[in-house]
């Protein structure tokens, strides 16, 4: 029997790194994507080049019925089997002072994060309980933890997964399964490629941005048996920025 793993928003960034570290680690990783087909096959051959094993899954966290049928259809392909660990990772930004945020931004931001978190939370965690295991990794942001100028939108959605971590955490330990989440601070991907990465150093302790995959690194040990008496935190990989 395989250890399935499912990553939302896995094609790039660190939904990329976080898919090839828990390959390493064993688990048949099922790469989510909504749009970028050619970055999540990118994902999945660079996966099985080293010898691990991946599957495309596309849908949009937003969409309840897309999941829906998504998750259906792979468990009917996958009889007898459950995901083990979700890493919930899909966010977007559209960043600005909230004056000049438009309602557009405010949903998009709000939703990609809070119902992705919901409709894939949902559907996964029955087959977590039945097993009695199962780890479930929240992507967040320092902007949820402390507040960033510019980011009113996307400190709210995070900090409300937040809130979702620390409670669903409760809910479930009971039943062997820990809900985490991981505050990454200013990482060196895609989504931050348009900041000031020179003047934003300045205020990092550590003086340079993160890569993906020192999140990885949090996630895989967050993912792991020796993780099982760790659940309802929020660790932060920000280079002493939180």
């Amino acid at each position: 029997m395989n250890n399935y793993a499912l990553v939302t928003g896995a094609s790039r960034g660190i939904g990329r790194a976080i898919s090839v570290r828990l390959a390493q680690d064993g688990y048949t990783v099922i790469i989510n994507y909504k749009s970028n087909e050619q970055a999540a096959i990118a994902c999945q051959q660079a996966i099985e080049a080293a010898g691990g094993k991946a599957e495309l899954l596309p849908f949009d966290v937003t969409d309840g019925k897309a999941i829906e049928a998504a998750l259906t259809a792979w468990e009917q392909a996958h009889e007898g089997e459950h995901i083990s660990v979700l890493v919930n990772n899909a966010g977007i930004r559209r960043d600005g002072l909230l004056v000049f945020t438009s309602e557009a931004d405010w949903h998009d931001v709000m939703h990609t994060t809070t119902e992705g978190f919901y409709y894939t939370t949902h559907h996964v965690l029955g087959g977590m309980l039945r097993a009695r295991k199962g780890r479930i990794v929240n992507i967040t942001s320092i902007s949820g933890v402390s507040g960033l100028p510019g980011q009113t939108n996307y400190s709210a959605a995070k900090a409300a997964l937040i809130g979702a971590t620390k409670a669903l955490s409760k809910e479930v330990a009971a039943r062997k399964v820990t809900v985490n989440a991981v505050a990454p601070g200013f990482i060196a991907t895609d989504m931050t490629a348009d900041l000031d990465e020179a003047e934003l150093k300045k205020t990092i302790p550590a003086g340079r941005f993160g890569h993906p995959e020192e999140v990885a690194a949090l996630v895989s040990f967050l993912c792991s048996d020796e993780a099982a008496y760790i659940t309802g935190q929020v660790i932060a990989v920000a280079g002493g920025l939180a």
